[in-house]
């Protein structure tokens, strides 16, 4: 007999979770930016925080989000598949933000199927900071039916010639060192061993993390270094990263003052695809 497929609880698709509360301290803005080796000074110095620090008041709402309707044992078959920020305001030292989750859609793929997370983030007198949508990839599962939303588009015609071109590496220890900064501790990140058990070649860094190098080079190269002019960034994650692998991100114009973007290794695979920048 047939081995009956793990049910995903697809009532609780559109119903948002609690709201948590993060306070965004001086020393974990420091920490994320030494992570992802940012060192533009008011992100180094902790005055502001790092357009995907973002994520990280957000890791377990998102996390407690897709746990409620994902069955438990496919959790560990993830993989990041999008990420799409929207910032109206800043984000600095000393204030509270709380943050919701609810996964707003579920999608069959042919190789998987994706649950969509809409995360909202506010101050505590409710005025919006950041909207980011996350796509999360489930290697293999099975789905019987598609419900909800999908995720805003984030690919844009360009120019040919490209704006900038940008070349970067990780360090040997960046993948333990952002899991410590993000809260992330999925260990296909820092467990060799358990990457490959679950099919990957082993460690890979976390899309976050090369997608927070992307924004290093969208800041230096589209927004004068002023991150504040900041107002989407998004990404699609198109193959895995290896800590021993160089990454150079190819930056081109878009329409209306926005940038188009991509991310390759050294090794020739595309890393970042669809990468959407959009600057006030």
């Amino acid at each position: 007999m047939a081995a009956t497929a793990p049910s995903w609880s697809l009532d609780k698709v559109g119903e948002w979770g609690e709201t948590s509360a993060f306070e965004v301290e001086r020393e974990r803005i420091v920490a994320y930016a030494e992570a992802t080796n940012d060192d533009f000074p008011a992100h180094r110095s902790g005055d502001l925080a790092p357009p995907v620090f973002a994520v990280v008041p957000a890791f377990q709402s998102f996390a407690a989000a897709v746990g409620a309707v994902v069955p438990p044992e496919i959790l560990m078959t993830v993989v990041h598949g999008e990420q799409d920020f929207f910032y109206h305001r800043p984000v600095v030292p000393g204030e509270v933000l709380e943050t919701r989750s609810a996964v707003v859609g579920a999608h069959a793929r042919s190789s998987g199927a994706t649950a969509i997370v809409k995360v909202e983030t506010r101050a505590s007198g409710g005025d919006l900071a950041v909207e980011q949508y996350m796509t999360a990839f489930f290697r293999g599962a099975e789905l019987a039916e598609s419900v909800g939303e999908v995720a805003p588009g984030h690919s844009v015609e360009h120019t040919e010639d490209p704006l900038a071109f940008v070349e970067q590496r990780f360090d040997s220890d960046q993948t333990h060192r952002y899991a410590a900064a993000s809260g992330d501790p999925m260990p296909i990140h820092t467990d060799d061993a358990f990457a490959k058990s679950v099919g990957l070649p082993g460690i890979i860094v976390h899309g976050l993390c090369t997608m927070a190098f992307c924004s290093r080079a969208v800041i230096e190269n589209g927004c004068a270094d002023d991150p504040t002019r900041l107002r989407r960034l998004a990404v699609r994650f198109a193959g895995i990263v290896q800590p021993h692998e160089q990454i150079a991100t190819t930056l081109w114009r878009a329409d209306d003052g926005r940038l188009a973007f991509e991310t390759s290794t050294d090794s020739g695979n595309l890393a970042i695809k669809d990468g959407l920048a959009e600057i006030a």
